[in-house]
Parts: C-alpha cells; sequence; structure tokens
C-alpha cells in the first residue's frame, strides 16, 4: 500500500497533467474554431449559419491540430527514441537501405566538404551578416525602397514641425483647417493650447528620424526619394545585424567560447550549462590527465558518431534552413525595406529574443568543474552574461520601445516572468530590460504632459469594440438601445459608423485617412468625459445583439490563426502600390517591370494552396502556438518566460485595427525557426535523460 508521502504528489501530478492539456485543447480549439468559421466571413456572412460542413472542418482541424501537439509532447519526452534506434541496429537491412547505404557511401566525401564548408561559413556572428548582406543586396538595387502612406504622413508631421521652430505661421485647431493629425485623426482635446505638430501616433522617436531625413534630402535632392532609399538601406543593414547575430546565438552558443563550441560536448545536452564532458586521454595512463571529447560538427567531419547531434553547436542542414528562410521568404525579403514601425519592431524583436535564449541556456552553473549534476541543479549560481549581450539587451528594447508603443507592455510582462522562473537574475533584468523601458517610456510621457508632442488617441486600441458596434448598426440597427445612442452620440454617428463598416478593417470607421474621409469619429468636438462613456455604451450595443458582436469579433480576427486565409494586406503592398508609383520622383520608375515581376512572383507563389502557406505569416502564428501548448504540456517554466512575449503579440494581432494584417505577425514569424530549434533542443535533452534512467534502472 502506497504511503500518504507517495500519493499526494502523484495526485497533485494528475492534477497538474489535466490543467496543461486543458490549455492545449483550448489552444486547439481555437485554432479550430477559427478555421471552421473562415469560410462563413469569407463570404461576408455570420455564425448563425454556422452548417454541419464548417462543425466538419472543425472537428477534423481540431483533430490535426491536437495530433500536432500530442506528437511535440511525446518528441519532447523522448519517447520511443531508443526503441528506434534498436529496430534500426537490430533489424535486417532490405532492398531500400541497401540501396541508401551505397548512395550515403559514394556521395559521403562531398557532402561531408559541403557540411563543413556550410558549418566554416556559418561559425561567427560577422559571417552569417555578411551572407545575408550579400544575399539580400538585390532588394535596394532592384527595389529601392518599400512604403505606404505612413511614412508620408510621419514626413507632413516633422514638416509642420520644422516650419513652426523656423518662424512660420500656419494652421492650428480650427473647423476649416486640416493639419497632419486630422488625418490619423486625433481627437483635439488631446492637443496642446499651444500649436504642437508632432505626435506619438507613430511613436515620436521614428517620426523625428524619418522626418529629418527626409527634410535633409529635400534639402540636397529637392526630393524625398534619396531620403528614402537611404531609410530603406539602413534598416536593411540592421536587419541583417539582428537576425545575424540570434542565428548566432542559436546555431554556435558563442559564450560558452570556440574552444567549448568546437572541441566540446556538453554532459547533459538538455543542460548546456552544467559544462563540458571530459574522458581520460589514455585509460591504461591515468596520469595523463582529462580531455575534452570532439563535438558533433568534428564528429561529423571524421564520420565517427555522424546520428549525434549536439545541443550547442547546430549541424549544416539546419544552418541551411534558417539561411534559406531568411534569404527567400518574401515576408523577410520585403520587411528588409519597408519603411513602417512592424519591421523595426519585429527585427528588433528577433536581436532581443536570441539574447532572451542565451539567458535561458545559461541560467544555471556549477560551482566547480566535478560538481555533480543534482548538486549542479540545486546549488548553482547563475552564470555571468556577457557584457555584450547585457548591452545588446537594453538597446534592442530600446529599439522596440522606439518602434511600436505595446513593446512597454511586451517587455514588462517578460521581465515579471523571467524573474520569476530566475529570480537569481533580477540584477540583470531590472538593468538591461526594465530600466531602459522606463526612461525611453517616462521620457515619452514627460513631454506628452509638458505639451511637447501629442499623446496618441486611445480610440485607435479599440478596434474590436469600433467593429462591434458599427457592425451591429448596419446590420441591426434597430436593436440599439436608445441610452447607448445617447452616450454614443458626442462620439461617433452612428450612421457614418454603418456605412464605413467592413467586416476586415477598422480603420475606416474611426475615419482613419485623408480629408474625404466619412466623419464617423467626431475627433473635433469629443472630449475626455464624452470618451469615459465610451465603455458602457459598447457594453449596451453588444448585449443587445450578442450574436453579430461575435460576428464582429470572429471576422476581424480570425485570419491570424487560420493557415488557409489569405492576408488582407500582405507585405507586398509596401513594394508596389500609388504612393511608390506615383508620389516618388524616380523611385517608382526605378525598375518599374522588375518591381511589379517580383511582387508578382510572390502572389503567385501565395496563391498555390499548401505551398504558399509558408509565405503567410498565419502559419507561423498556428505553429507557434502549438509548440507553446507542448511547452505548457512539458511544462518548461523557464522556456516559456521567454516564449510568452509572443502569445502577448497575438493578443497585440487580435486588437489591432485590421483582419490578417501581415505586418503585424512579423515578430512572430521571424523567431519561428528558431523556437522550433530550441524546443528540439530541449526535447533531445529529456529523451536522452530519460534513456540514461531507463538504462540505469536496468542495470
Amino acid at each position: 500500500m502506497a504511503s500518504p508521502s507517495e500519493v499526494v504528489p502523484t495526485r497533485t501530478a494528475g492534477i497538474g497533467s489535466v490543467l496543461t492539456w486543458t490549455v492545449a485543447v483550448l489552444a486547439c480549439l481555437w485554432l479550430a474554431l477559427c478555421t471552421a468559421v473562415g469560410p462563413l466571413y469569407w463570404k461576408d456572412s455570420s455564425i448563425a449559419r454556422f452548417s454541419w460542413l464548417n462543425g466538419f472542418y472543425g472537428v477534423v482541424s481540431f483533430a490535426i491540430y491536437l495530433g500536432i501537439v500530442m506528437l511535440l509532447v511525446r518528441h519532447g519526452r523522448g519517447a520511443g527514441r531508443s526503441r528506434r534506434r534498436r529496430h534500426d541496429t537490430d533489424a535486417a537491412p532490405s532492398g531500400v537501405r541497401r540501396l541508401a547505404v551505397r548512395i550515403a557511401t559514394r556521395t559521403a566525401g562531398w557532402r561531408r566538404v559541403l557540411s563543413r564548408a556550410v558549418i566554416h561559413g556559418s561559425d561567427a556572428g560577422w559571417k552569417i551578416m555578411l551572407v545575408l548582406l550579400i544575399g539580400w543586396m538585390w532588394i535596394p538595387l532592384t527595389l529601392v525602397s518599400a512604403f505606404g502612406a505612413d511614412v508620408f504622413s510621419q514626413f507632413k508631421e516633422f514638416s509642420w514641425a520644422w516650419n513652426q521652430w523656423t518662424g512660420v505661421q500656419q494652421p492650428y485647431i480650427g473647423f476649416f483647417s486640416f493639419v497632419p493629425m486630422d488625418i490619423y485623426p486625433t481627437a483635439h482635446y488631446l492637443w496642446p493650447a499651444h500649436a504642437t505638430y508632432l505626435t506619438d501616433q507613430h511613436n515620436i522617436v521614428l517620426t523625428v528620424l524619418y522626418g529629418a531625413t527626409g527634410t535633409v534630402s529635400r534639402f540636397l535632392t529637392g526630393g524625398n526619394d534619396w531620403g528614402l532609399a537611404a531609410l530603406s538601406l539602413a534598416q536593411l543593414v540592421f536587419a541583417a545585424f539582428c537576425c545575424a547575430s540570434t542565428a548566432n546565438r542559436f546555431l554556435n552558443s558563442p559564450w560558452l567560447g570556440r574552444r567549448h563550441a568546437w572541441g566540446a560536448e556538453t554532459r547533459h545536452p538538455g543542460r548546456p550549462e552544467r559544462g563540458p564532458a571530459t574522458s581520460p586521454v589514455d585509460f591504461s595512463r591515468p596520469e595523463r590527465g582529462m580531455s575534452f571529447r570532439p563535438t558533433t560538427a568534428i564528429r561529423v567531419w571524421t564520420r565517427t558518431i555522424p546520428r549525434t547531434p549536439s545541443p550547442d553547436f547546430a549541424g549544416s542542414g539546419m544552418r541551411v534552413l534558417l539561411l534559406v528562410f531568411f534569404l527567400t521568404c518574401p515576408l523577410v525579403v520585403f520587411s528588409t525595406i519597408s519603411l513602417t514601425k512592424s519591421p523595426v519592431f519585429a527585427f528588433a524583436f528577433v536581436w532581443w529574443f536570441g539574447i532572451g535564449y542565451e539567458m535561458r541556456r545559461t541560467a544555471f552553473s556549477p560551482h566547480d568543474e566535478h560538481a555533480t549534476r543534482d548538486a549542479a541543479s540545486r546549488g548553482g549560481h547563475p552564470r555571468s552574461m556577457r557584457r555584450s549581450s547585457l548591452v545588446g539587451l537594453a538597446v534592442s528594447g530600446v529599439v522596440m520601445l522606439i518602434s511600436a508603443k505595446y513593446a512597454w507592455y511586451i517587455i514588462l510582462i517578460t521581465a515579471v516572468t523571467v524573474v520569476l522562473s530566475d529570480r537569481r537574475r533580477w540584477r540583470a533584468i531590472l538593468v538591461s530590460m526594465v530600466l531602459p523601458a522606463l526612461l525611453v517610456h517616462g521620457g515619452i510621457a514627460l513631454l506628452i504632459s509638458q505639451g511637447l508632442i501629442i499623446n496618441g488617441d486611445p480610440i485607435e486600441s479599440r478596434g474590436v469594440q469600433l467593429q462591434q458596434i458599427a457592425r451591429i448598426a448596419q446590420r441591426n440597427p434597430d436593436a440599439i438601445p436608445q441610452k447607448a445612442r445617447t452616450e454614443m452620440a458626442p462620439i461617433f454617428n452612428l450612421d457614418q459608423m454603418a456605412e464605413a463598416y467592413t467586416p476586415y478593417d477598422a480603420d475606416p470607421v474611426k475615419s482613419s485617412g485623408i480629408q474625404s474621409k466619412k466623419v464617423s469619429y467626431r475627433w473635433r468636438s469629443v472630449t475626455r468625459d464624452d470618451l469615459s462613456r465610451f465603455n458602457d455604451a459598447w457594453l449596451r450595443i453588444v448585449l443587445s445583439d450578442p450574436v453579430t458582436a461575435i460576428d464582429a469579433f470572429l471576422a476581424k480576427s480570425f485570419g491570424y490563426f487560420n493557415v488557409c486565409d489569405h492576408p488582407y494586406v500582405a507585405m507586398d503592398y509596401y513594394v508596389d502600390n500609388d504612393y511608390v508609383r506615383n508620389s516618388t520622383d524616380w523611385i517608382g520608375h526605378w525598375n518599374s517591370a522588375g518591381r511589379s515581376s517580383i511582387v508578382g512572383f510572390a502572389r503567385q507563389w501565395s496563391d498555390i494552396p499548401v505551398l504558399g502557406w509558408v509565405t503567410h505569416g498565419n502559419l507561423y502564428v498556428t505553429l507557434t502556438l502549438l509548440v507553446g501548448a507542448a511547452e505548457v504540456v512539458l511544462r518548461r517554466w523557464r522556456s516559456l518566460a521567454w516564449h510568452i512575449p509572443l502569445l502577448a503579440l497575438m493578443g497585440v494581432m487580435i486588437m489591432a485595427p485590421a483582419n490578417d494584417f501581415e505586418r503585424h505577425m512579423l515578430p512572430v514569424v521571424f523567431v519561428a525557426l528558431f523556437l522550433a530549434l530550441q524546443f528540439h533542443r530541449e526535447s533531445r535533452g529529456s529523451g536522452t535523460a530519460a534513456i540514461e534512467r531507463r538504462h540505469a534502472k536496468e542495470r
């Protein structure tokens, strides 16, 4: 009979398993729901018309997603790995296997040379960056730059501010005036009493940087084009640095040093921080001491243990896969020169994510080389991170903060989760994450409070609510209570909202755009007190027709989690649009036919069933969510502490103004392969530990 001390842990483990699998099932249900309702909203229908066919789509997709999670969990636990190895060793070679062995033997020489060349060409960050720069050089040479309306709004903001600083008289608040802040629009109650033309709509730092570059370009060349080209080229170099820095961390583990990375394997594949493994130089001559064991990379070249991968040093296959992805995926290629805030944030996030991986892998180290595994895990102390990594963590966080407002929340959430998972790193987190975030966010808040810049309109973050109100006003206006109409009247014109409503984009509802737009948002006359009653009015309207409200929410969000949905706005939009063609002096005419061909090829690739999914951001969002669900089941809390930002970014997608807008998915897309590599490495460590425990029991 089991003792009480044995029963309690068993019950706790059982409850924990139920809870973690519940989270995984809920994630799969959400993905299945988004897949099932896709055909309805493609036809602008309603969930009220959910049919047996939609149910079939949901059941099949749920089975697929749950099956993927179960396979990931099985892989994460190392189940069946030793069985496969025994089967491969004991089974008699078949004809196909003999043919495979013959081909492998005859091609071993050139494969070994090619593998060695790939590894040597990517064993340092500067080499990877050089490969990316050479591979991306065709982009600025053929496309020069890519942009939309936002960069011209930032140019206008800075120009109006520059005119004010130089004494030029300009209109400000007035019924007949129309200044850059009216384009977004920003409610007039947010404007200071004295004339101020700079806003935090696109983040003030980027606005000043872009605007100043455009001003210098106009002064020197008479147009914006050279400024746009310079900004795009600088962004491409920054993108290459960020991607190379993170790739170097995941592929080469530079914090271990070249001697460890190239010349030794770790004691335990899942815990590289426990130091390198050693073995006697000569078992018969112990006085000769110990030597480091060779790494997998060297083993591959010497063909000693070709099937054993290294947890710290990636093989040539993973290196090629990563480089091919970054060099060919349209999402990455077009983002390198697209002048919007999202790519800047995304590439900075890649850099930040890589440093987080380094912090995760260096969480503990033994007190001495001969410490046992258990002693190392119980009594280990944090290994000091490289100073360059701590500086990089701070700088990448600052770039994220100056490019996207929601970076403030992502950094703070991550700081809390990381400190909870590794409390001994609180000083590094405080200095490299929290303090820079407070300085940047506090500095911008101070400028706003002093009336030097105009704060962004809070209505920008209410996309879901606006879509729900507008859809009900369009599809079922009689359901709206009179009290809600009264509370909404000073804020929005419900009739104009109904007319401007589109299921996939909230910008028309909030009157974003040029002067001839529909005035549904009363930004000129609304007050802070009026806006305080917005939530109450929204709740009354939603409760009056909950089905239509659910339709509005799903129609604006499902595309981010439906791999079959085509993007509403793909990244190729910024490469070839009216702003590029008609609002530039020479960029729109530079290689015009080639620009059209490149964009056309990307769109044709995107339209290919299944094969085109690799060019869609929602594929990577879906896979990331599934990997996260598997990590929850496997209870990898330390890794999840650094992966929580990915879940927060999915929340940003849902709150974004438009459905399946690819630029909002870029951070998740760029780190998806790194996430998969980390999951595989940690899974291999778990599998090795399980095999060792099994062998110990057998002995």
